[in-house]
């Protein structure tokens, strides 16, 4: 049976980045889906359903492992998962962590760190900075029929990264060797406030976008009202207020080094998708 790589989150942003950089080389992959819809590849992968880990398993060599926004308790989702890889034969597992996940104990991903490193190592993290898909997913209908950016940052600084970066770094710690055991802190090339942010929008799409800098609650009932969960809103709104305090403006060289070129930087992802907030 061909080895094949199973790929979580395999609709989102990173998820299917990373489907796309591994079908860039040639490597099989199975892309892990609630709903696998007309996708011939897919397999049926809930990670609140682990009677479907071990079908979506079958002969799978590694595993790319991210955690869901709307999932909190990865002690009985993904934390399984990773025990089912590991019976199941899976021999290197890469994880879509955050930037202080070996820090600050309390945040999911640190929670999926700890158990991997409890383990043999099959893994790599990569701790990622703030996303610039974040202008398109989190931030685009605030940006769209707001015109403004509604984050509780302040005047904090983050050195966004573009998921299609990310991607190729995780498609290569999935097939090459020398990756294992090894934590990456992945960064975009500038650090940015959401002021200057707004400017870029502005400039891109020919209308004014204001950055609001809203207060934590504020922020977190504007979430309540569109239905997110409340851990969700906890955990987004603890990840913005910590830009306040540096925890995202250092810019680091590791994915420079990893891809062996400059990372993207976010005129250039805004310029390439700014029909998503027309």
């Amino acid at each position: 049976m061909t080895a094949v790589i199973l790929v979580t989150g395999a609709t989102g942003n990173v998820g299917r980045a990373v489907v796309s950089a591994l079908r860039g080389r040639g490597v099989s992959v199975r892309p892990g889906q609630r709903d696998p819809g007309d996708d011939p590849d897919a397999v049926a992968l809930d990670l609140h359903r682990p009677e479907t880990f071990a079908p979506a398993l079958v002969g799978v060599s590694a595993l790319f492992l991210l955690r869901p926004p709307a999932i909190s308790d990865v002690q009985r989702t993904l934390n399984p998962l990773i025990d089912a890889a590991r019976a199941a034969g899976v021999r290197r597992v890469v994880f879509l962590s955050v930037l202080g996940a070996d820090t600050r104990g309390y945040i999911p991903h640190a929670k999926v760190e700890a158990h991997l490193r409890r383990g043999p190592d099959d893994w790599t993290l990569l701790r990622a900075g703030f996303f610039a898909q974040n202008l398109g997913d989190a931030y685009r209908a605030d940006i769209r029929e707001h015109d403004e950016l509604f984050v509780p940052a302040g005047d904090g600084r983050a050195a966004f990264v573009d998921a299609r970066d990310l991607a190729e770094v995780a498609a290569r710690a999935l097939v090459e060797d020398g990756h294992a055991g090894r934590a990456y802190t992945l960064t975009g090339p500038q650090a940015l406030g959401f002021a200057e942010v707004a400017t870029l929008l502005s400039a891109a799409l020919g209308r004014t976008i204001r950055y609001a800098r809203p207060g934590a609650l504020r922020y977190a009932l504007r979430q309540r009202r569109r239905g997110l969960p409340g851990m969700q809103i906890l955990v987004q709104t603890l990840l913005h207020v910590g830009l306040r305090f540096g925890q995202a403006e250092a810019v680091d060289p590791t994915l420079a080094a990893l891809l062996g070129r400059p990372p993207r930087t976010l005129a250039t992802y805004i310029e390439d998708h700014r029909a998503l907030w027309l």
